[in-house]
């Protein structure tokens, strides 16, 4: 796959999207949740920066599980939730000068600040460890929270409290301060905590992240005392009065609390001196005694932090400037090809587990055939044409990749009896045709609803995190019910607990076995979906009595016919927390469950745009239902939704107009009370309700300064004029947008007016 987006076809950038969705979410559970993370923090920021560069260059395919909008994992089970008051935020990357300096002349675009307007930052290291958040209130610690997926924690109070670096007490503290940090481990304890571990036959920590995250995160706070943790504060969440006025003191006012704040935090008065402390926390990266992977610059400013305000996922007014990743050699064993929830094939490279930046690393992708075969989309050689052939000896390159790419292959190491890769025509997973259409760079499974990998991969989606978030049901119980034949499409997990009670599947499973075999063309095909399916049986202390489809038949129909609550691994009790969690989600959001439907372009931002702008599903599904694509008012209303393109639109579109699709959604949502949109307090604005449309130049304010000042007061603000615009707000040079108001005659006002209109709001 080309690394230039420019040089991508629409079809190369959308399969690259879902790739690097599938990447990004496995990288999430295993670093956040698992705290057994795979790859490097260089490797994942390098891949949400390719997804960022994508998702630019190609704003109309944004995916519903788009990366962009991610924070983290969901909590894990075992601990208590704590709902962040602030989300905790990622921060954007820079990877190379070239970044830094783009970012320092965003921040000057949007507060409209000249070049030789001074702007100061401070620049600190940015520890590699678990982020923590603190609140005290009068003075005490009332509760510690992980960051979790960034709106929801886990609650690790008692954990906390055994940190030395932790003040339980603060005095001279705000009223409440909710006080954000990273809890890390040095290198000279780790080597010591992995001595005592070894010695007594426990379990050892690839790295000191690893090591801090498994011990903060114990339920025993005895266990959580006896690990030699620290913590540095860098930051806030809820304030009842503000540190200072700048962040440069807000931190100095930290450690006169009592916290433990970086030395090496410096303030910047230029590009040149952040770049320089940079270089210069490099240098003495390897001395420091404990792990950092890059320098955060932030705003000093905290009025102009304010102004600048964030994006769904990051802060606008910091960045983290990243470390270099790594490279390393290693035995390629296998080429596996998965399916994921569009029908797209992807190949992923098994290989010898080899260590790189102290990860263990036994995976690769490989894109696509083209990649596999040593040429691009259009036929130029990549490697210098070399293929990827199994039992190579091949580079592996950890910049680019949560799971890392194959970057070169030695030829001198190539076995002699290594041959070309052919890439399957058939899905291995129900074996109909995968086609590759022109102009597209992956091939993709014809077998739709019918493709056991596709259905299990959609069910995945709607459970998600940002969709409904059903606690207790995840991506393994999703494969296991319905492999079982318990569910098929979203609706059935909500008649799942009725029908436990009669232990009845939806169809039986027999009949479901001797379809997917039937869609398998070689027994050893056939073979290997029966061993598959004995594992699953097994582990659930139901294995068959023989690897024939019989005897696997058998045993699925006596598994399907078992109540939950009876089957290995669940017990009553977690039985019936499922279904409380279950019944819990049927009354959600607007926005959950417009994300949840997987509409192909409709990401978490996107989602919550649509359910802003329609209000309701009622309105939504009459509005999508009449609309026509490329015509009529229901579509002109649908993009002029700023931030809603042709694409993502004639995707809504189609899916609530396709027949199966728009069968399934109603059957669902005869299972729900959807929740229309919170709404803000926009009491005495004259804006609340309007649709805004914004045109030329603004000189008083940036235009996404007006944006942000618009939705603040209850308006909405739209990308193209139509006849449900209530006003035009034009600069200097407006053109088009201008004139189509004037024909329709709706209100237009200048700058002036606009100021003049919303007064101090």
């Amino acid at each position: 796959m080309d690394s230039d987006p420019s040089r991508l076809t629409e079809a190369e950038a959308a399969a690259r999207l879902a790739e690097l969705a599938d990447l990004i979410a496995r990288a999430n559970t295993a670093y956040h949740r698992e705290d057994a993370p795979e790859i490097s923090d260089a490797d994942y920021d390098a891949l949400k920066r390719e997804n960022a560069a994508l998702e630019a260059a190609f704003p109309h395919l944004k995916r519903a599980d788009s990366p962009s909008e991610q924070v983290g994992a969901a909590p894990a089970e075992g601990f208590g939730k704590v709902e962040h008051e602030l989300p905790m935020l990622s921060l954007g990357n820079a990877f190379d000068e070239e970044d830094v300096t783009e970012f320092v002349r965003s921040v000057r675009r949007y507060l409209g600040l000249a070049e030789e307007e001074s702007l100061t930052f401070t620049a600190e290291p940015k520890i590699d460890g678990l982020s923590l958040s603190l609140r005290y209130e009068k003075g005490e610690l009332i509760h510690a929270a992980t960051r979790g997926d960034g709106r929801t924690g886990e609650n690790v109070t008692a954990n906390a409290r055994t940190i030395d670096d932790i003040p339980t007490t603060l005095t001279g503290a705000p009223d409440v301060l909710e006080v954000r940090g990273e809890v890390y481990m040095s290198h000279a304890d780790f080597k010591a905590l992995n001595e005592r571990q070894d010695e007594s036959g426990g379990k050892t920590f690839a790295n000191p992240r690893n090591a801090a995250a498994g011990s903060l995160r114990q339920l025993d706070p005895e266990i959580t005392r006896a690990r030699p943790l620290r913590f540095f504060a860098y930051a806030w969440g809820v304030l009842s009065a503000p540190l200072a006025e700048t962040q440069s003191g807000a931190i100095a006012r930290l450690g006169d609390l009592g916290f433990q704040v970086n030395p090496l935090t410096k303030r910047c008065e230029s590009l040149q001196e952040m770049l320089d402390h940079y270089a210069w926390i490099e240098q003495r990266r390897a001395d420091l005694g404990y792990d950092i992977d890059g320098v955060v610059y932030k705003l000093d400013d905290l009025a102009l932090q304010r102004r600048l305000g964030m994006r769904s996922t990051t802060p606008r007014w910091a960045i983290a400037h990243k470390f270099p990743a790594e490279l390393a050699w290693t035995r390629l064993e296998a080429i596996d090809i998965q399916v994921g929830r569009t029908g797209a094939l992807s190949p992923v490279a098994r290989l010898t587990p080899v260590t790189v930046g102290g990860v263990v690393v036994s995976n690769a992708t490989l894109h696509n055939e083209d990649y596999i075969a040593g040429r691009d989309a259009k036929g130029n050689p990549i490697r210098d044409g070399k293929d990827i052939r199994v039992g190579d000896l091949v580079q592996v390159y950890r910049a680019g990749d949560v799971i890392p790419k194959i970057a070169d292959v030695d030829l001198s190491k190539r076995p002699g009896d290594a041959v070309p890769y052919v890439f399957p025509e058939r899905c291995p997973e129900c074996g109909s045709d995968a086609i590759r259409e022109e102009g597209d760079a992956v091939r993709r499974c014809t077998g739709g609803l019918i493709c056991p990998a596709q259905a299990v991969e959609k069910l995945k989606h709607f459970v998600s995190r940002a969709a409904f978030d059903i606690e207790g049901l995840g991506a393994k119980q999703v494969e296991l019910f319905h492999t079982l034949g318990w569910i098929a499409e979203p609706a059935d997990i909500f008649t799942l607990s009725a029908r436990d009670a009669e232990t009845k599947a939806l169809r039986p499973p027999a009949e479901r076995l001797a379809e997917r075999l039937a869609r398998r063309d070689e027994a050893a095909d056939r073979a290997a979906l029966l061993a598959d399916l004995s594992g699953i049986l097994s582990d659930m202390g139901h294995a068959p009595d023989g690897p024939e489809e019989a005897e696997v038949a058998a045993a699925l129909d006596t598994l399907s016919r078992t109540p939950l609550s009876e089957i290995k691994g669940w017990g009553e009790k977690s039985a019936k927390n499922l279904f409380e969690a279950i019944d819990e989600r049927r009354k959600i959001p607007l926005a959950r469950v417009i994300f949840a439907l997987g509409i192909r372009h409709v990401g978490e931002a996107a989602a919550g745009l649509l359910a802003n702008h329609y209000g309701s599903w009622e309105a939504a599904e009459t509005a999508l239902t009449n609309a026509e694509v490329g015509q009529g008012p229901d579509w002109e209303d649908l993009i002029g939704v700023d931030g809603v393109g042709a694409v993502m639109a004639a995707s809504v579109v189609t899916t609530f107009q396709q027949e199966a699709e728009r069968a399934s959604i109603d059957r669902l949502v005869a299972h729900l009370t959807i929740e229309a949109p919170q709404r803000r307090n926009t009491e005495g604005s004259p804006v609340a309700g309007k649709t805004l449309v914004f045109t030329g130049t603004l000189e008083k304010m940036t235009r996404a300064e007006a944006k942000a000042r618009a939705e603040a007061m209850g308006a909405k603000v739209a990308g193209s004029v139509s006849a449900k615009t209530d006003l035009v707000i034009a600069g200097p040079g407006a053109g088009s947008k201008a004139k189509k108001a004037e024909e329709l005659g709706i209100e237009t006002i200048d700058e002036d007016g606009w100021l003049s209109l919303i007064g101090d709001a």
